[in-house]
């Protein structure tokens, strides 16, 4: 394997309980999520391949709304190799969050600080992020260069696509294809949402968190290949991402079963596709630099 064909994986979780509570965490099935996980972990568990690509750089994502917990990931990018970006969060209502922003620029770590994003999925207003003050916060994000995960559930995918509509400037990238309905195989209105969200060419979208959405002792590549073949199609190979949603999966049968049903699910691609989803998109979208290489930038978000 060449130094340039590497496998970035562009989402997973890392937290330290002896540190930071996950509240998040104790709810009812997650138990085996109760422990602490940093990048040592998932170097160990992501032992699989996926077109002879070996995990060579990854994103970390927020859990919690905590612009401390955000300190925290940046800094723990800064001391470990593996991590290319990070995901943090700030208060996007907040008429101070370019200031935070800036602040979280600045120090430690700051350098790789590429997106930012909030629990949407969990916000009950129908209309969160078309509210005046949050969009007021997302120019904020854009005017830094920085770029938006979009985490919503499939039945608030309306707002995405209103948020591409209204703010075009703004790099998107829609987290677990919009969290469709897998266990009830109901695919038709995650569908043409996301379809229309598909459009909007400032919109990427992360095949991650999948398997969470369905059955999680019964799944088959069966139940995840339609949406695979809406994604592939909707989206096209060069705004697709590969993402294990890491320690998350392993409620779900674990990184490297994911891993393998990735493979399976690109079987059919070419070279270059293949190479788009498992590393140039994500490498693009948050100036990640090329696995093997040991610059920390890149080209814009586009």
């Amino acid at each position: 394997m060449s130094e340039n064909e590497g496998l970035i994986d562009a989402h997973h979780h890392a937290w330290n309980l002896d540190r930071r509570p996950q509240p998040w965490l104790e709810a009812s099935g997650h138990e085996p999520l109760r422990r602490s996980f940093g990048p040592d972990v998932l170097r160990a568990s992501a032992t699989r391949t996926i077109a002879d690509r070996r995990l060579a750089s990854t994103v970390v994502v927020q859990c919690v709304a905590s612009v401390a917990e955000t300190r925290e990931l940046l800094a723990l990018a800064d001391d470990d190799s593996l991590i290319g970006a990070v995901v943090g969060w700030a208060d996007l209502s907040s008429p101070a969050v370019g200031d935070v922003l800036d602040e979280l620029r600045a120090g430690p770590g700051g350098r790789h600080l590429r997106a930012v994003r909030h629990l949407v999925q969990d916000e009950p207003d129908p209309g969160w992020l078309q509210r005046p003050v949050v969009e007021r916060g997302l120019r904020a994000v854009a005017e830094r260069g920085l770029a938006y995960d979009v985490l919503v559930r499939s039945h608030q995918l309306q707002q995405a696509i209103q948020l591409a509509e209204r703010l075009p400037q703004l790099p998107l990238v829609l987290d677990h294809a919009g969290k469709p309905p897998v266990a009830e195989r109901a695919l038709d209105g995650w569908e043409q949402d996301v379809r229309r969200l598909a459009a909007h060419p400032q919109a990427r979208c992360k095949v991650s968190g999948l398997v969470t959405e369905a059955d999680h002792e019964k799944w088959t590549l069966d139940d995840i290949r339609p949406v695979w073949d809406v994604l592939l199609d909707a989206f096209g190979p060069d705004r697709l991402m590969f993402g294990s949603d890491w320690p998350v999966c392993v409620l779900a049968g674990g990184w490297n079963r994911w891993a393998a049903t990735v493979e399976e699910l690109l079987d059919g691609c070419s070279a270059a596709e293949t190479a788009a989803v498992l590393a140039e998109t994500a490498s693009a979208f948050y100036r990640l630099r090329s696995p093997g290489n040991d610059s920390k930038e890149g080209t814009p978000c586009s």
